[in-house]
């Protein structure tokens, strides 16, 4: 998938939980509905750090494109040294390492302790890193090209700020789902984990498949590329991809929303 409709997918993954969150009587505060949301939009686009193509090369100019090449290497190295004989040869590591559940349950867990660790700086860092993600994501028109990539990080950077400090007002979720002292905003891994996870599941339905399932072996191959029959497959940025898809992920999200919110 394209990286827009890897976000939309992504937002309508969070709002669809919290969705079941107010349907098992345990509603979402507004505040986690809108920044789980935005966060799980901007992770959504995380596993393509392995693509110095992609929209997440692009986003925080030349350190992503820089930590692009290095993951991509990285990714290739873990490929070659756990590939198995039916696995193929090949050149580069995208759709290895950062497409895996391991990977997104990694990420996910170190986003938690950095959040309950790191104080209050260090959540204000992973708002603004995926709120940069989210825009480039959902707003792909607007924010394409490089003059406006100014605009983007200022805007991302007001949006963590003001976000945070409704976070943290009485009630408002940071410390919802754990809410012992000391584990505010222990649950900002789960958006992230569920955005790796449902860009896998993306990558999955196109012709190359996804070896989500790393690095459990399945028949001769470590690298399985997970996905529907053939026949259901299609390429990335294809009409189904831009007609069917992303129109659905757009009232999947909004029935979400309208339910975690409590409006239906």
């Amino acid at each position: 998938m394209m990286g827009p409709a890897h976000s939309l997918s992504g937002a309508a993954a969070w709002l669809g939980v919290g969705a079941a969150a107010a349907a098992a009587g345990h509603p979402m505060p507004w505040p986690v509905v809108l920044v789980g949301a935005l966060i799980c939009a901007g992770a959504a686009l995380a596993p393509d750090l392995d693509h110095k193509s992609a929209t997440i090369s692009r986003a925080f100019g030349p350190i992503s494109r820089a930590v692009c090449g290095i993951v991509d290497k990285l990714s290739y190295a873990v490929y070659k040294a756990t590939r198995m004989k039916g696995d193929p040869r090949r050149s580069g590591g995208h759709r290895t390492l950062t497409h895996t559940w391991l990977w997104a349950v990694l990420i996910g867990a170190g986003t938690s302790v950095a959040a309950i660790t790191g104080g209050r700086w260090t959540v204000l860092g992973i708002l603004f890193v995926h709120m940069v993600l989210a825009i480039e994501g959902l707003l792909w028109r607007a924010a394409r090209g490089s003059s406006s990539d100014i605009l983007v990080w200022l805007l991302a950077a007001a949006s963590a700020w003001i976000l945070a400090g409704i976070l943290d007002e009485p009630g408002n979720g940071a410390g919802w789902l754990f809410d012992a002292p000391g584990q505010e905003y222990l649950w900002l891994g789960l958006p992230i984990v569920l955005g790796a996870l449902v860009h896998d599941i993306g990558d999955a339905l196109t012709v190359s498949g996804c070896p989500i399932l790393w690095p459990i072996p399945i028949g001769r191959k470590r690298w399985y590329p997970i996905g529907p029959p053939k026949a259901m497959r299609f390429r990335a940025g294809s009409w189904i991809e831009l007609k069917v898809l992303m129109p659905v992920f757009m009232l999947l999200g909004g029935v979400g929303c309208a339910a975690a919110l409590n409006f239906i």
